[in-house]
């Protein structure tokens, strides 16, 4: 299931981002997981917290339905946006899927 949502700063939306719940990630049947798809924030409102924000979001969502983990995607590169999910506590599972990066942050040890 697909779950987006536009980030707002007050009535000016800032952010963007597709979450995705208990998908069949493989096509098997077996390993069904929830995620962040897709996240766009604004470059004025780049290192407010917006990022930080939308992924907490999705991380409620998960949890509040049952989930433990939380998968995300994304392009490898310098430029790319690995720093910032893995200071948010994201690890490399070692997967690529469409040619991404496959991090997963375990939900369980998060207050």
């Amino acid at each position: 299931m697909a779950w987006p949502r536009i980030v707002f700063d007050g009535d000016r939306p800032v952010g963007f981002l597709m979450a995705f719940l208990n998908i069949d990630w493989d096509g098997k049947g077996v390993d069904f997981r929830s995620g962040l798809w897709r996240l766009n924030v604004v470059p004025e409102a780049q290192g407010r917290g917006v990022g930080r924000f939308a992924v907490e979001s999705v991380a409620a969502e998960v949890r509040r339905r049952g989930g433990t983990r939380m998968y995300v995607t994304w392009e490898p590169g310098e430029d790319g946006p690995e720093g910032f999910y893995r200071k948010l506590g994201f690890q490399l599972t070692g997967e690529v899927s469409g040619g991404e990066t496959v991090g997963v942050l375990d939900l369980t040890s998060l207050s």
